[in-house]
């Protein structure tokens, strides 16, 4: 009897009609799905909004920070200044190291021209031409300093918090500011290991976000390799069918799978084999 009820109590709700076109659903789709969605159930998993790239920003360099346009929440582009410091000691490392490089060049020059005429040994030439290049390496070195000193943003994001100021002096692997991509995003769920002998990539959802009061369509993306022996849960990602304008990283929801099958119970029966010799007759 508990069997039965409980196969009537995952029944309930397993469809969700979405309407084509468009990632939200229409005014009469959002109502029938908020009220199933509100319900924690069997049939509705929790999920958290992560950006897809976040990103620490640290300091290659010993100097101090000229200027940091963007403040926390600011929006950026791809290729603007995110973090400007002060490197007068490098450059002027550079420029030694340039003049090195022409100092050794000229040598090399020498040398080679004596060297037509006899007049010096192929020894003196090849230590000339290795000086050299060690130059050029120093000179290369000096190089990626100097292009150190300007951070510029790998993406399109915003500013997530600012962990230092202008004028304040750091040192190399310190961290300088958080940055994340908020124009793509990943919906995490956690989802019970027993989903996985029915989920897969391209699964739809449905996806109502707390914070909004809103149901987004969304689909999965990628399973979890991975099982918690403790919780008996797997990690699920998935992504919007369309990027939603106003959904931030860090907005929780409840999750609930359209095309969710369960499989039928089944009782084990055992046969019993009885050899009864039969009763002999009086």
């Amino acid at each position: 009897m508990m069997r039965v009820k409980r196969i009537l109590i995952l029944s309930v709700g397993l469809s969700v009609i979405l309407g084509g076109g468009g990632h939200v659903m229409d005014a009469k789709e959002q109502d029938t799905e908020k009220s199933r969605l509100r319900v924690s159930d069997l049939s509705t998993v929790r999920g958290v909004v992560k950006p897809v790239m976040e990103v620490v920003i640290s300091s290659e360099l010993q100097a101090q920070i000229k200027n940091i346009p963007f403040r926390d929440g600011q929006r950026f582009h791809k290729g603007d200044l995110l973090v400007d410091f002060q490197c007068g000691k490098y450059v002027a490392e550079l420029q030694a190291a340039q003049a090195e490089v022409e100092s050794r060049a000229l040598t090399v020059t020498h040398h080679e021209e004596l060297g037509k005429l006899n007049g010096i040994a192929q020894l003196e030439i090849d230590v000339a031409q290795s000086e050299l290049r060690k130059a050029q390496a120093t000179e290369r070195i000096a190089q990626v300093m100097v292009g150190r000193c300007r951070i510029t943003a790998p993406f399109d994001g915003r500013v997530v918090k600012t962990l230092v100021n202008p004028y304040e002096s750091v040192n190399p692997y310190d961290e300088l500011l958080s940055i994340l991509d908020d124009q793509h995003f990943d919906i995490e769920l956690i989802v019970p290991s027993l989903d996985v002998q029915w989920l897969k990539a391209g699964s739809p959802f449905a996806f109502f976000i707390d914070e909004l009061k809103t149901v987004y369509k969304a689909k999965v993306s990628q399973v979890g390799a991975r099982i918690d022996p403790v919780s008996q849960t797997i990690r699920v990602f998935g992504n919007f069918t369309e990027q939603p304008p106003q959904v931030l990283a860090g907005m929780s929801g409840s999750a609930r799978f359209t095309d969710r099958k369960y499989p039928e119970q089944k009782t084990f029966t055992p046969k019993l084999k009885r050899d009864v010799a039969p009763l002999a007759k009086k």
